[in-house]
């Protein structure tokens, strides 16, 4: 892996679809972004939301830089998705293989958890753990993962619990933070090679994410005009979005809302009609 490939993953999953996930959110949960209790107002809220959202995207991210730096080091990547006796889906973060063992890793950013959230990480990794042996018996390495090695708010729950799960399940159980797993794969050279991608790529991103789609209304134009018929209804028919300027936030001069009222005119089909007409009016009225 280089750094325009690590830049592909990380573009891909904190900015694609960002702009049809912010209206698929304002659409199926508008409760989230209106109301008047509330200390923030529509532009504030709006940003509030995609900074959650790339925190969430950021993980994600890193799970897939990850895989790519196994393959790339020789590791077997194997499905991570494994069926329950009672057929509940479990995913894993990690699953591969070398030529003797066989690996799983649940990973997250950061070890911020609060007492609940601490639990349930444990109840999670025992459950997942539990479903692996069935399939692997003892041939086995459970890893719990944190990338940021700056933070270890329940490093010592975590050793406990993990060296409470070893003993009882016989099984090869590790906690890492940061390098340490990079160092325990011996794959240790990459780790230096992503802080000093991920400090360029950061460099690059602007201060504050724009939420004005109307920047570049044909790009936002092509990324969200195949939304559902019941996103853009819910949108166009919810009066709060509108009078609270929600909607004038995101559209700020109206042209991607132009460029959707031919769309929906170019379709003869009645829902694409009435929305033609609703979007038409709130046009006038509010541009």
């Amino acid at each position: 892996m280089d750094y325009q490939k690590f830049c592909a993953i990380l573009n891909k999953h904190i900015f694609d679809r960002q702009k049809k996930e912010l209206l698929i959110n304002l659409s199926n949960k508008p409760e989230r972004f209106v109301g008047l209790f509330r200390p923030s107002k529509p532009k504030t809220k709006i940003l509030q939301h995609l900074l959650q959202s790339q925190e969430i995207r950021f993980g994600d991210a890193f799970e897939e830089l990850i895989e790519e730096i196994l393959k790339d080091s020789g590791y077997e990547i194997l499905r991570k998705s494994i069926t329950r006796s009672d057929g509940k889906r479990l995913s894993l973060d990690h699953f591969f293989k070398d030529k003797e063992k066989f690996y799983f890793i649940e990973q997250k950013i950061r070890d911020d958890h609060d007492s609940t959230k601490k639990r349930g990480q444990i109840a999670n990794f025992e459950a997942k753990l539990v479903e692996i042996l069935k399939s692997y018996h003892n041939n086995i390495i459970g890893i719990m993962y944190f990338i940021d090695p700056k933070l270890e708010k329940n490093k010592n729950y975590y050793k406990e619990e993990l060296k409470r799960l070893e003993d009882g399940y016989n099984v090869t159980l590790r906690l890492c933070y940061g390098k340490e797993l990079f160092e325990f794969l011996e794959v240790q050279d990459y780790w230096d090679s992503l802080l000093e991608w991920l400090t360029k790529w950061k460099e690059s991103l602007p201060e504050i994410p724009e939420i004005n789609f109307d920047i570049n209304p044909d790009n936002s134009f092509n990324e969200i005009n195949n939304l559902e018929i019941k996103v853009w209804k819910n949108l166009l028919t919810n009066q709060e979005l509108w009078d609270i300027g929600i909607i004038n936030a995101i559209f700020k001069s109206g042209q991607t809302l132009k460029l959707l009222l031919n769309f929906f005119k170019s379709h003869k089909a009645p829902r694409y009609l009435e929305l033609s007409e609703i979007l038409e009016k709130k046009l006038q009225d509010y541009y």
